[in-house]
């Protein structure tokens, strides 16, 4: 179990993920001391102190975790410095002697990935070793959560993800097995889990499943990769971001993200969520 005289160390409270675990940990009285930005957006919970920094700002990093052993790390915003803002944290958490980083990574993180920005959670979970820190990667799938955001306006989910399948977990399935890592970091200690779905669906079934839970004409029409960067020109974003966008459908469609495995319910100790219950329950990203 943790410490009783250490509080963890978490990152990402004022958000979707990185709030949900701090509230299970709340919850079950754990102490935390929440690393934010902004501390005005951070939630009250009880047994939890605020400590402002930014992941770019190593001394300000080390002076919010010293004292902690064990600090969950949630990825930092899409941007095109996340890596070196996920080493400038890295460095903070050595220099404050933390010694068990949790760090929320993506599913097949690797240096030639398909996905683009799972090069970079690869890269950090290198760095992570390097430094010589225990670590927990929870690899996560694609976020079941946000699978509704992506039908466009016409009913239509585009990208050239062919016939593949991904096993998208849902956020309160992550949440869960995070809490649990936490709440006993050495059992979990240098382990590396994969956090998916109960099964891998195809587009074509993610519309399905999407059209019956809300009643509405959903369906998944393939693009080319050429036609996936031209309807994704007219939102203005930088190339590093619609190479993600795009990226996201390509890994489906090399099957880089069809591995179902038991790792949600081996930590959290019950089934992960299907697509069709999460939306069943109101789960969505919005």
């Amino acid at each position: 179990m943790t410490d009783d005289l250490a509080p963890l160390g978490i990152t990402g409270a004022t958000g979707r993920l990185g709030g949900r675990i701090a509230r299970r940990l709340a919850e079950a009285g754990v102490r935390q001391r929440l690393l934010v930005r902004d501390p005005s957006r951070a939630p009250e919970l009880p047994g939890s102190t605020l400590a402002q920094a930014s992941f770019a700002d190593s001394e300000a990093v080390a002076s919010a975790l010293t004292g902690v052993r064990t600090a969950l790390m949630v990825s930092a915003s899409e941007s095109p410095n996340r890596l070196e803002e996920h080493f400038a944290f890295v460095e903070g958490a050595v220099r404050a002697g933390v010694e068990h980083l949790v760090y929320i990574s993506f599913s097949g993180a690797a240096p030639d990935c398909t996905f683009t920005l799972g090069r970079d959670h690869y890269a950090t979970e290198q760095r992570i070793r390097a430094r010589g820190l225990r670590f927990t990667f929870l690899r996560d799938n694609l976020y079941a959560d946000f699978f509704p955001a992506m039908v466009g306006d016409d009913g239509v989910i585009r990208g050239p993800a062919a016939g593949g399948r991904v096993a998208a977990v849902a956020q309160d399935d992550i949440a869960d097995a995070a809490a649990a890592v936490l709440v006993a970091p050495t059992d979990h200690a240098d382990a590396t889990y994969t956090l998916t779905g109960p099964e891998a669906l195809t587009l074509d079934e993610v519309a399905a499943i999407i059209s019956a839970a809300t009643s509405r004409d959903v369906s998944f029409r393939p693009e080319t990769v050429a036609e996936a960067y031209e309807s994704r020109a007219v939102y203005g974003a930088p190339d590093w971001q619609v190479d993600a966008w795009v990226s996201t459908y390509t890994a489906i469609a090399a099957g880089e993200l069809a591995e179902v495995t038991a790792d949600v319910a081996r930590l959290s100790g019950h089934p992960a969520t299907s697509l069709a219950e999460l939306l069943r329950r109101g789960g969505s990203a919005y």
